[in-house]
């Protein structure tokens, strides 16, 4: 999967900004770097950087990060979890579904929110 961090095999694949305008971060992305984009929906946009690496811009403020929210993948999501909670941190928001995948956000002892996600399963 990725390099190794601690006993969790993770890669780092995007960071998530909260924004006022979704469709606005995004065409300015693509104006200026000339990445493409993605929309689900009118409050959430990924930007495609290359390289399996993403930009999402959270629009709904009921979902927002305070701040850019660093994400990891992993292959194992309840392993993470367990993972987090033993290594001392906090998880702030259970996992969730949403289109993709699942995710959980966490608090490292510094006071850093970060989030682990890992994809959904192909439909069989």
């Amino acid at each position: 999967m990725g390099e190794k961090i601690g006993a969790l095999a993770a890669r780092f694949t995007m960071v998530e900004f909260p924004t006022t305008s979704a469709q606005g971060s995004a065409e300015f992305m693509q104006h200026l770097f000339g990445f493409g984009s993605t929309a689900y929906g009118p409050d959430y946009t990924d930007v495609d950087m290359g390289g399996g690496r993403l930009l999402g811009f959270q629009a709904d403020q009921d979902e927002a990060p305070a701040g850019p929210l660093v994400v990891f993948q992993v292959d194992d999501l309840d392993a993470a979890r367990r993972a987090v909670v033993d290594a001392g941190g906090q998880v702030t928001v259970e996992p969730f579904d949403f289109p993709g995948g699942r995710r959980f956000h966490f608090r490292e002892p510094g006071g850093n929110e970060l989030a682990i996600w890992t994809p959904a399963l192909p439909s069989e």
